[in-house]
């Protein structure tokens, strides 16, 4: 094995592409970090039993996977897997102890472009992907995301699984319907689409309705039965009608406070950051990431990520109305 001080530097390469692969396994940005810590301290250790038959990337995606797999939590989820709450929920109140499916900020995405140039592709780290994936066992999520998101024979993937290479095939035929059958109904398949330009016009769409407190504008950028959630409160709505029903007290500065959006991008899909300014202050402070999913040029579904953390996410901090 190379030198102590080599080893670190190798081993460090792969920190970035790691998180996002134990990601895609655990649907957690969280327990990816604690993972990708973990299969570090795990490599450091062994690094003497390392006999150099595969590359150090791929030993260390091993032990990722096999850390991952060890993981014992549910699945993670949105809050229409959880049992419907009827109109009006929103004094519901959050719910912590549920294992919900988070996001992934994209200014770390932007840093894990595996060294073989595999694509860090929007459509195998947005949340419908994510949610599809989230149903399949872990050793079969493990051989889809090594075969068809990374692209490894299966000869490699069943090294880095510990499955022979029948039993990988075997894995990969049993993952792909089930894929494919939670995958949303809007899409016919799970090609790669960047975001476009119509799509970051109907945003501007959106925040102009929003602006104009316009709840008709709002419904005519949605689908009939367009989905909205808000992790982690455990309720969400669905349809139209329940849709503007729930966003329009929001367009009234007294019911909550002044809004204000800034365009990004999270796990690849089109985002407006919200910033809320409470009637009793003068600052505007981050407090979701409405992230869109856009089908045949509308809405198809919001989820409404709750968070304060801006700097994770490479967003503006708290700052004054005036500014």
């Amino acid at each position: 094995m190379e030198s102590v001080d080599g080893f670190a530097e190798e081993a460090e390469r792969y920190r970035h592409e790691l998180r996002v692969h134990c990601y895609r396994m655990l649907g957690s940005y969280d327990d990816a970090e604690d993972v990708v810590q973990e299969t570090l301290l795990r490599a450091w250790r062994g690094r003497d039993g390392f006999e150099g038959r595969s590359s150090v990337r791929a030993w260390l995606y091993r032990i990722a996977t096999n850390a991952c797999i060890d993981v014992r939590r549910p699945r993670r989820v949105l809050p229409y897997h959880l049992e419907p709450a009827s109109f009006p929920a929103i004094a519901l109140p959050p719910r912590e102890d549920v294992p919900w499916l988070q996001p992934f900020p994209d200014v770390l995405l932007d840093r894990a472009a595996e060294p073989d140039a595999v694509a860090i592709r929007r459509e195998t780290i947005e949340l419908a992907f994510l949610l599809a994936i989230q149903h399949l066992p872990p050793r079969q999520r493990a051989v889809l995301i090594f075969r068809d998101v990374l692209g490894w024979t299966a000869r490699e993937t069943a090294e880095a699984v510990d499955l022979s290479v029948a039993a990988v095939n075997s894995a990969l035929q049993r993952a792909r319907p089930v894929l494919r059958e939670h995958l949303p109904s809007h899409r016919a398949d799970w090609s790669a689409r960047d975001t476009t330009e119509s799509e970051r016009d109907l945003l501007r769409r959106y925040v102009t309705a929003w602006d104009n407190a316009d709840p008709a504008a709002l419904a005519a950028l949605m689908h009939e039965d367009i989905r909205i959630t808000m992790p982690p409160y455990p309720f969400w709505f669905e349809g139209i009608d329940d849709a503007i029903r729930s966003l329009t007290p929001n367009l009234t500065p007294a019911f909550r406070g002044h809004w204000r959006f800034h365009p990004t991008t999270i796990n690849h899909q089109p985002t407006l950051a919200a910033y809320l300014k409470p009637p009793t202050t003068n600052t505007y402070t981050l407090f979701a990431l409405d992230i869109f999913r856009i089908e045949q040029g509308k809405i198809a579904e919001i989820t409404a990520h709750e968070t304060t953390n801006h700097k994770l996410f490479g967003l503006p901090a708290p700052y004054l109305a005036s500014a």
